[in-house]
């Protein structure tokens, strides 16, 4: 949780506010829960680093619609979203991140990842275990329609 809980102070990138009390964090609409739960860690952890505690605020919706609310100029001190393109549009239209934002933190910026499940007949009779497996012949893919 400490890699994590900096991460979010250094992700601070938008809009800096010497002693700010409150923080906004614009995320895309699956994290809602997430962030709820990481906020509460985040302010624990200042707090207990003797920070004054922040009030962490959230707005939630398409990652496309919240990169272009903050490029309109929402002031938004956190930016999570889910597509990287969606990061460098604020980067680009607005300058209120570097455009080499990427470069910043460990890892070219990517504080998680999406994990992908490959369900299999029972035994595995292809033997399929990556992504180039999945373009043999006689493999079908076949994905869920909602």
């Amino acid at each position: 949780m400490a890699f994590a809980t900096a991460g979010l102070a250094i992700l601070t990138g938008l809009a800096p506010q010497a002693g700010a009390q409150t923080l906004l964090n614009v995320s895309y609409d699956p994290t809602r829960e997430l962030y709820r739960e990481f906020n509460e860690a985040f302010a624990k952890h200042w707090g207990a680093e003797g920070h004054a505690a922040p009030t962490i605020e959230a707005s939630h919706g398409g990652s496309g619609a919240q990169a272009r609310s903050v490029i309109e100029g929402l002031n938004a001190q956190v930016v999570t979203l889910a597509l990287a393109s969606d990061i460098n549009a604020i980067a680009e239209k607005s300058g209120k991140i570097p455009a080499d934002w990427q470069s910043k933190l460990p890892h070219n910026a990517l504080p998680y990842t999406s994990t992908i499940v490959f369900l299999v007949r029972d035994g595995n009779p292809k033997g399929l275990k990556d992504w180039d497996d999945l373009v043999q012949d006689g493999v079908q893919v076949i994905t869920p329609n909602p």
